[in-house]
């Protein structure tokens, strides 16, 4: 490779240009050689800007990439990093597949960066394990369910035949006590059980549904113990279709979304809470398997506390909940309605930012959406 005037010694590699992977080309002192195009992409900057502004702060931010640059310079050895989560200068998140080559054979450099990204390979990994956990969990606490209703049924027409017997009102009471315990328990039972009616599938326009759930849930913020009053964010794609969908179970969903994280931020007692909504249209996304060539992306983020790492593999799980007084089948029962519908919820998280996701498949059928420049907007406190 030769160095044209004013510009670094490989910058017009145009074989590398035309590669998938990341590559990333230091000098001695650390200084930026060469990005190429997948790079630029990856950290989701421009060759120019990293030129100016260096790439040591890419190693400030990713710690585990700069002991592997260190370990490799030191041994000099070739070092790899599987399923790294790297953050980029705007706060994004990679997964990738890393190595680290000291002394590599180009003119000039000390180092190479090779990286892969990983991450669509890995959630399609890891969804596919989580969702074959949740069918058989799902199997298993719905036959155990089904087994508890037969005795309860008997307890409770024990306790109603009882109840006639007895003289003493004194005594009744306690027949009272053990039908509304077996009656709430028949009502947990049924939640376990999940949703029993298949979804009334019309066309609708997801804004429409959104705006109920954002009445809702301002109604509850108010009567919620804020410190700060909640904030609103809103970030729309106008250009979305129509989907098909049965309207009151994605109410259902969304609301159950936006409580978690109004409880959430009230019990963490979170300084100016905020709630986004954001919505997107995705292309080629896979959702259990199958892949659809457009899907509607629903987010609902909040800044108050992260999931706990020993529930995120847990969490869409019946009775698993990281809240005291939680049932643990808000998120199972969401996650049902969302297969009913061929699609998923997701979940992701970083300090300051706890999202989830609600990923629906677009009919292809239906017209595929413009692309303006979204709508965004902050709305005023509730």
């Amino acid at each position: 490779m030769t160095q044209p005037e004013n510009q670094s010694p490989i910058r017009p590699a145009r074989l590398a240009d035309a590669l998938n992977t990341a590559i990333v080309v230091l000098d001695q002192t650390g200084q930026l050689l060469y990005l190429n195009s997948a790079a630029e992409q990856f950290w989701d900057t421009s060759y120019a800007a990293v030129l100016k502004q260096g790439f040591t702060h890419f190693f400030a931010h990713n710690p585990v990439l700069a002991n592997a640059v260190s370990e490799a310079q030191t041994t000099q050895q070739v070092v790899t990093l599987r399923e790294a989560e790297l953050i980029g200068p705007h706060g994004q998140t990679h997964i990738a597949d890393c190595a680290i080559t000291p002394d590599p054979d180009i003119e000039g450099a000390a180092l190479l960066l090779e990286l892969t990204d990983i991450e669509q390979h890995v959630r399609i990994s890891r969804d596919a394990q989580l969702h074959a956990m949740q069918i058989s969990t799902r199997q298993l606490v719905r036959g155990l369910a089904h087994e508890l209703k037969n005795p309860l049924g008997g307890l409770q027409g024990a306790a109603q035949l009882l109840e006639r017997e007895l003289p003493n009102a004194g005594l009744r009471e306690y027949t009272q006590i053990i039908l509304n315990e077996t009656h709430r328990l028949k009502n947990l039972i049924d939640r376990m059980l999940g949703p029993i009616n298949r979804p009334h599938i019309t066309l609708i326009n997801v804004h429409e549904p959104l705006e109920q759930v954002r009445q809702l849930l301002a109604i509850e913020a108010e009567e919620t113990a804020f410190n700060t009053p909640l904030q609103w964010q809103f970030d729309f794609d106008p250009s979305i279709p129509d989907i098909l969908a049965d309207r009151d179970q994605l109410i259902q969903v969304l609301l159950n979304l936006g409580r978690n994280a109004l409880q959430a931020m009230s019990e963490n007692k979170t300084q100016q809470p905020t709630l986004r909504f954001k919505t997107r249209v995705l292309r080629q996304y896979t959702i259990h398997q199958k892949r659809h060539r457009l899907v509607l992306r629903i987010d609902l983020e909040n800044n108050g506390p992260m999931v706990p790492d020993s529930l995120i593999e847990s969490l869409f799980l019946p009775m698993v909940s990281g809240r005291a007084h939680g049932t643990g089948l808000g998120l199972s029962i969401a996650q049902t309605i969302a297969e009913q519908h061929q699609g998923m919820i997701e979940f992701k998280q970083k300090p300051g930012a706890v999202k989830f996701s609600l990923v629906l498949p677009i009919a292809q059928n239906l017209p595929e959406p413009k692309s303006p420049e979204p709508q965004s907007q902050e709305a005023h406190s509730s």
